[in-house]
């Protein structure tokens, strides 16, 4: 213990004696608000001193405890994104598969629709099971072949409009050579004029038809159909239409016409196994300038394809003598 100097002591103890007395007055003491309540001065200046401690301590655990907080919310946001990013995935996926299902039913619906107007027509559906890897070759393969009925030169269609040929037939299955294949081609008019002209493929998603004169008259829009000439397809089966007209090689005009079958996108076929025309339906016409009672057209016999027969118009009245 440190010992106080004798000439110090008494100073000290009056130091103590003061301090206390001061201590003893200010407990004694009562301090008046503005409001009318009495304090104690010492707790007063207790509480004023202690207070900004408290206030800093209180500050800095709020921002400890609120950044606690925030980190583990954070962490469960990020937890809660990942599994409604799995979940969106996952829908996204089945809304594809939904769509898929839903397109595929509506094509075979629309071939069964077909088959049914059809059903005096002999033939046969089939599915596609491949495709040529040749990028220059347009040839599936089907799922059906001799067993089945079909042989070479056979027409293949769907339900809107010509596909292809039969090039090759096996028990179990069959080689088509779709229609726009360099080496394809099909006899084929133009519906509104009766142009006739063969459409060859070319290799790419549209179709040709190279030698309708320059003198015809062609516009676009216009559809094309099959003739019958060509031995295959029956007669007025949808072909393409003509989506462009320009100066050929003279004395031709040069036509390109989209398939009127998405040949891109085949899944199922119609393989007809007969030469017999086919009754299908054509749209109603629109157009106020179109006589009551046109000329119908009939599918002309094999030996004089392309022809027009009307109808014989009926005979007047006789008028009463």
């Amino acid at each position: 213990m440190v010992a106080i100097p004798s000439r110090h002591r008494s100073l000290v103890l009056l130091t103590i004696v003061v301090v206390a007395q001061v201590l003893m007055l200010a407990i004694q003491i009562q301090r008046t608000n503005t409001e009318g309540e009495s304090k104690n001065l010492v707790r007063s200046w207790s509480v004023g001193l202690i207070s900004p401690f408290e206030r800093a301590g209180t500050w800095t655990v709020g921002k400890v405890r609120g950044t606690w907080r925030h980190y583990f919310a954070l962490s469960d946001a990020a937890k809660e994104n990942e599994r409604l990013k799995q979940e969106n995935d996952a829908l996204k996926l089945q809304i594809t598969q939904l769509r898929g299902k839903a397109t595929e039913a509506d094509r075979l619906a629309k071939i069964l629709n077909f088959r049914e107007s059809q059903e005096k027509v002999p033939m046969i559906g089939a599915r596609v099971i491949a495709a040529s890897p040749d990028a220059n070759s347009a040839v599936i393969y089907l799922d059906r072949g001799q067993r089945d009925g079909i042989r070479k030169n056979m027409g293949v269609i769907t339900a809107d409009g010509v596909g292809g040929k039969v090039i090759d037939s096996f028990s179990n299955t069959a080689q088509v050579l779709l229609l726009t294949d360099r080496d394809s081609g099909v006899g084929a008019m133009i519906e509104e004029s009766w142009i006739q002209s063969p459409v060859r493929g070319s290799g790419e998603p549209l179709i040709s038809m190279s030698y309708v004169s320059i003198d015809d008259e062609v516009k676009i829009g216009e559809h094309v159909v099959t003739s019958g000439t060509d031995r295959i397809f029956p007669r007025e089966l949808p072909v393409g239409t003509i989506v462009e007209v320009k100066q050929g090689p003279p004395p031709f005009k040069y036509i390109r016409l989209r398939p009127a079958a998405q040949l891109e996108k085949l899944e199922e076929v119609i393989v007809l196994l007969t030469m017999d025309p086919l009754a299908l339906k054509k749209p109603a016409q629109t157009s106020d300038a179109a006589p009551a009672s046109a000329p119908r057209i009939e599918a002309a016999p094999k030996s004089g394809a392309g022809k027009r027969t009307q109808e014989p118009a009926a005979k007047p009245a006789e008028k009463p003598r």
